[in-house]
């Protein structure tokens, strides 16, 4: 792959951390239900924003499937209509699968503003579902969850990335 001018090379990515990092994401999104609050609409999904970063860095290994069995267990553990999540987690990953090339060539602020309109998008299709099974419609404070989910892109860059990161070698006469 073709790389940006500045931009540093990285480690193979741990298959092992790829997955502990998304069941942590899917654990923080459980005991986001347990709050004080309850599961409010303008809480950021943080297992979404997990899988669109280990779908666009790691297409390969985290997929469409992942998605969907994620989204069934967060469905199960919140006891929403079954298939609510995973629908929306499975549209979320088509997009960035979709993405995922040109995303990359990006600053991370400028990721950010891309991958907006895919997590509004997950969050439509789960309240066209909600609605549809009957539901209550979860007011407008649910737009501000989309919002707050681009803004932690940034974050998720930073932590997700970090042990790829590769330590400054002070040998010149090395290329990499």
């Amino acid at each position: 792959m073709i790389m940006r001018p500045g931009q540093q090379l990285l480690l193979p990515a741990s298959p092992l951390f790829i997955w502990s990092s998304l069941l942590v994401a899917l654990l923080v999104n459980m005991t986001q239900n347990m709050g004080l609050w309850g599961r409010a609409a303008w809480v950021p999904d943080v297992l979404a924003v997990v899988l669109v970063f280990w779908t666009v860095h790691q297409p390969l290994r985290i997929g469409i499937g992942a998605s969907f069995v994620f989204g069934l267990l967060l469905d199960v553990h919140q006891g929403a209509l079954l298939g609510q999540h995973a629908l929306a987690y499975t549209v979320l990953s088509f997009f960035a699968i979709t993405i995922h090339r040109r995303l990359l060539w990006f600053t991370v602020p400028s990721q950010a503003a891309q991958v907006f309109p895919l997590f509004l998008a997950a969050h439509a299709v789960e309240m066209v579902v909600r609605l549809t099974g009957g539901a209550a419609f979860p007011g407008f404070w649910m737009l501000l969850a989309p919002v707050l989910e681009a803004a932690l892109w940034p974050v998720a860059s930073v932590v997700l990335l970090a042990p790829q990161r590769r330590a400054p070698d002070p040998d010149a006469n090395r290329p990499l």
